[in-house]
């Protein structure tokens, strides 16, 4: 006897992958945005669509209906990661959520009925929840089954109890996600779920396969595929409270060393390791202090430790800030110390190397560098992160080592006046005053129509003497910011290269003349 179909409640978030692209990379939802995959469009923004934009689409003919459209990668692993807030709102209202796709999670719909006043309500109060803690929009469909459940939810519907089948019947064959075998039912004069429904099931198993079976039992309402829930994460993190503050290194590095065999058996019980450790403190003070610490490979009790270790040896170790070098010192000793796992893998997760561990030298590397950050502070040991924009220094940013190396601006999509390759091997700090004069020594200007007033003969930087100039490109123009009259700016940019063999990229702003950056 076949089982009958649980009642789901189903949660979507539209256009999911364009929102994921905007929460991980900054893309603006409400633009003209299409998500890309083998050049075909998986996603789109409502404006896109507005457009003409459609799902299916090739790259060009999606560009072609709508010439501003932002074109973003597919990436899963975003999509996933950016859902998973909303996967962990909905689990503080109810239990049981299994996360069908990222932007869409389902769980069985009595629990939160019975205790959240009806079906209607439970769906109004989880997509008000989702929508003040996450900030995202929502739609909730009930029916009996995922599939069905899914589809209501595209309308915000609930389907009463029994009406599933006579729900999906007038449903097009199309919604049953295979585009293969819908093209076929259609061929076949198949149009509606109903009339694939209607269609004897041996026959159907026997013309269409056990996939072909499958979409038929969907059609039908008959999807009693039990709910795969997940179980919710584990709380990994250890505290230790101390009665008598910690104010020596001695005493804290001790105390830390029990510390991380705690975090680590509890790691090692979940079958998990830590590559990105947080250490917190409070004071007696009150004072709340926050460093994060990143791993190449797995930390293992003793690594956490030492980390630990390092750590409070940084902070209890500072200067008054009579120096100003140091960090300064917390004004009362430590009552609270916690270990945060923000980054774990799977045990068996990370391999080493095939004579040791993952690069010897880059460990050593790391803990010097480590060292180093946690005496002299985080801002004392940091690395380029590239990123978007539009010239050289907009495109890098320095990051404390440790933290996590997320660009300033996104890169994708493609930035208009970027500067074209390659980029230049030398950026400078601070631009360096020049003047660029044509043959016959006049000053070389640029107008406001980028019409340069001469051909551009010798470059002077500075106190030093006049250099021919061999080659030019340009101008490139940049109007930045023009709706905020306090932070627009407006330049152009040029590219020359000199009789000595030194390449530069050039600006001219407010009729100055800079050195921005130097090429190898």
């Amino acid at each position: 006897m076949t089982a009958a179909p649980v009642r789901t409640l189903l949660l979507w978030c539209p256009d999911w992958p364009v929102l994921a692209a905007e929460i991980v990379d900054g893309v603006p939802a409400t633009d003209a945005v299409a998500v890309l995959h083998a050049n075909r469009v998986v996603a789109c923004s409502e404006r896109a669509r507005a457009e003409g934009v459609r799902r299916g689409l090739r790259k060009r003919e999606a560009q072609g209906r709508c010439p501003q459209l932002t074109a973003v990668e597919y990436d899963p692993g975003r999509d996933a990661r950016a859902f998973e807030p909303v996967v962990a709102a909905v689990e503080e209202l109810v239990a049981g959520v299994e996360v069908v796709r990222p932007g869409a999670c389902a769980v069985a719909a009595r629990g939160p009925s019975r205790y959240l006043g009806g079906e209607e309500a439970a769906a109004e109060r989880i997509v008000e929840h989702v929508a003040q803690a996450c900030a995202v929009e929502s739609q909730v469909g009930i029916a009996d089954g995922v599939f069905a459940a899914g589809l209501a939810a595209r309308d915000g519907r609930v389907v009463p109890p029994g009406g599933t089948p006579r729900f999906l019947a007038d449903l097009p064959v199309e919604a049953l996600g295979r585009p293969a075998l819908a093209d076929l039912l259609r061929r076949l004069g198949v149009r509606t779920l109903g009339d694939f429904a209607a269609l004897p099931a041996g026959d159907v198993l026997a013309r269409f396969g056990f996939d072909g079976a499958l979409a038929h039992r969907l059609a039908a309402g008959r999807d009693h595929r039990p709910l795969a829930v997940r179980q919710p994460p584990a709380d990994l993190a250890v505290t230790a409270d101390h009665d008598e503050p910690l104010d020596r290194v001695d005493a804290a590095a001790f105390a830390a060393r029990a510390l991380a065999e705690r975090l680590h058996d509890r790691l090692a019980a979940h079958g998990l390791a830590c590559t990105r450790l947080g250490i917190e403190a409070v004071t007696a003070h009150g004072q709340e202090l926050h460093r994060v610490w990143r791993h190449d490979g797995l930390l293992t009790a003793a690594a956490i430790a030492d980390r630990v270790r390092w750590q409070l040896d940084g902070w209890l170790s500072g200067s008054t800030g009579r120096a100003g070098t140091r960090p300064t010192r917390p004004t009362a000793g430590i009552i609270r110390l916690r270990l945060v796992p923000d980054g774990v893998v799977a045990q068996a997760g990370l391999q080493p190397g095939l004579w040791g561990e993952t690069g010897e030298e880059r460990e050593r590397a790391h803990r010097a560098l480590s060292r180093v950050q946690g005496i002299l502070g985080p801002e004392a040991v940091v690395t380029a992160v590239l990123g978007g924009g539009r010239s050289p220094a907009d495109q890098v940013r320095l990051v404390p080592w440790g933290d996590e190396r997320l660009p300033a601006r996104p890169v994708p999509p493609p930035w208009p006046g970027r500067l074209p390759p390659p980029a230049p091997a030398v950026v400078l700090p601070d631009p360096l005053a020049a003047v660029v004069h044509d043959a016959a020594g006049t000053p070389v200007e640029v107008s406001a129509r980028l019409q340069v007033s001469a051909e551009p003969a010798r470059l002077t930087v500075g106190a030093a003497r006049p250099v021919e100039i061999v080659g030019w490109a340009g101008p490139w123009p940049v109007d930045e910011r023009w709706w905020a009259p306090s932070e627009a700016r407006r330049r152009a940019r040029f590219q020359v290269c000199l009789a000595d063999g030194t390449a530069l990229l050039l600006a001219v702003e407010a009729g100055r003349w800079l050195v921005e950056a130097i090429y190898d």
